[in-house]
């Protein structure tokens, strides 16, 4: 494993935070426990304590050797039972009842109890003291009031090694801190499983299918269904892999679009040149081709003319001049340059103006390219000696210029891919008037102008209306 790699990154965090709240919490439940442990051993050590403080009572009540002899044989009997040392003391703290031999020679001693701790038994609470060295040892002491009715009659002493009492506590310490480490563990295992199969995992099919995509395997795409943040991710790099294979079926396209329009005409140009050089082509047909030749390099002209600009537009090294200008003169000015054309093909113009005058925020030679080309693609597909008809209406702070064309409907999918580089209405592509970038220059044009347009079919034709920003 990587040493920068995701998983590392996010399991060392992840488990040291884990690994710190766990630590913290065992601590916490050791000493809980410790508390919990000398509470328990406390209420037992006053259950067990029962049966000699009413020996010690009834000694004390009916001062019998027989009653302190059957004291003795209560605590004996507690001691082997319990594997503690008991000593019995009266009320001043003097010893006269002890379960171990050892403890003989503190037979009817004083106890050396503080005076505030004897207080507090004769108030009947008890004391209880740990690891107190006694005889070189740790000891645990426990000393229990001898309390019958308000007399205080004298002092349960329950004495037992430390060392039984730590084992015994250490035992669970060490359950405690064996489990605290198993589940760090198992939480760095867990988190590196987890991270494997549902980060890093699906990241590496990503990355490659991103290589892949790189070295032009344009229909690469992700499979991950996941509903986070990963699938969110998968499902943006699929959306950019279509993207890109659209772009690249549109280069490819645009490539072979290119290929196509630019060597019909240099074929005309080779082919008619070789002939007049070859002298294959009499003398007296010579002006004839050679104006065939001019004809086809103005076609040349226009599409890389037409090429450039879409390049520049849509690269936007275009830089629009707006200021006002009267799109009604414009309409007018088009109409003029376009004249003989349209006497050719025997169109019938037909101008609404509601204004005489209607001042639009636009660049001015571009809006002229705009009209031109729109009416240059009805005269082209239009139906000859049928009308145009030209109406330019206000709404709000817009301008609507439609221009209607009287001719053929246009299909649903011509609809769509009207707009579309080189695309051309007759199948057959032989429409040598047309590049087919006309309309696509149209609407990236507009588009710079942050203006729409859009087409329409009408009962005997085809109308474009397009938006421009009143003045």
């Amino acid at each position: 494993m990587r040493k920068n790699s995701l998983v590392n990154k996010l399991i060392i965090p992840v488990t040291g935070i884990v690994g710190i709240i766990i630590i913290c919490f065992a601590i916490i439940l050791s000493l809980w426990f410790k508390n919990y442990f000398f509470q328990e051993k406390k209420n037992i050590l006053d259950k067990e304590s029962y049966s000699i403080t009413d020996a010690a009572n009834s000694y004390l009540s009916l001062q019998e050797s027989s009653s302190l002899k059957e004291l003795q044989d209560e605590i004996d009997y507690l001691s082997k039972l319990s594997g503690v040392d008991i000593l019995v003391a009266d009320n001043l703290g003097y010893t006269y009842a002890v379960s171990n031999e050892k403890h003989e020679e503190i037979r009817f001693s004083k106890m050396d109890i503080s005076e505030k701790d004897m207080e507090s038994l004769k108030k009947g609470d008890s004391i209880e003291y740990r690891d107190i060295v006694r005889d070189g040892e740790k000891k645990y002491i426990y000393l229990k009031p001898i309390v019958n009715g308000t007399y205080f009659g004298g002092i349960i002493v329950i004495v037992e090694s430390s060392a039984v009492v730590e084992s015994q506590v250490s035992s669970v310490y060490k359950m405690v801190w064996i489990s605290a480490i198993v589940v760090i563990i198992m939480t760095l295992i867990t988190i590196g499983l987890l991270t494997k199969k549902i980060i890093v995992k699906p990241l590496k099919e990503i990355n490659i299918a991103a290589n892949k995509l790189s070295k032009g395997e344009v229909e690469r795409r992700v499979k991950i269904v996941s509903k986070d943040e990963i699938g969110e991710l998968a499902q943006s790099f699929n959306i950019m892999a279509e993207s890109l294979e659209k772009v690249d079926k549109n280069r490819k396209e645009f490539i072979s679009n290119v290929s196509h329009e630019l060597r019909s005409p240099i074929t005309s140009i080779k082919g008619f040149v070789a002939g007049i050089l070859d002298g294959i082509i009499p003398k007296d047909k010579e002006d004839y081709y050679l104006s065939i030749v001019y004809g086809e390099i103005n076609r040349l002209s226009r599409l890389v003319g037409e090429l450039l600009d879409i390049s520049a537009l849509e690269n936007g090294e275009f830089n629009l001049k707006k200021i006002d200008v009267d799109i009604n003169q414009l309409i007018k000015l088009c109409l003029g340059n376009l004249g003989g054309n349209i006497i050719e093909k025997d169109r019938r113009v037909e101008v609404l103006l509601e204004k005489e005058y209607q001042f639009v925020y636009a660049d001015r030679d571009r809006i002229i390219q705009v009209i031109t080309n729109i009416l240059d693609n009805a005269l082209k597909y239009g139906k000859t000696g049928g009308n145009i008809k030209i109406d330019i209406k206000n709404k709000g702070d817009k301008v609507y210029i439609s221009i209607y064309n009287e001719g053929s409907a246009l299909k649903k999918e011509e609809l769509i891919k009207i707009w579309d580089r080189f695309y051309k209405a007759d199948k057959s592509r032989t429409h040598k008037e047309s590049t087919g970038l006309g309309l696509s220059i149209v609407r990236l044009i507009l588009t710079q102008h942050g203006e729409d347009i859009w087409v329409k079919n009408e009962k005997d034709g085809v109308t474009f209306t397009f938006t421009l920003q009143k003045v």
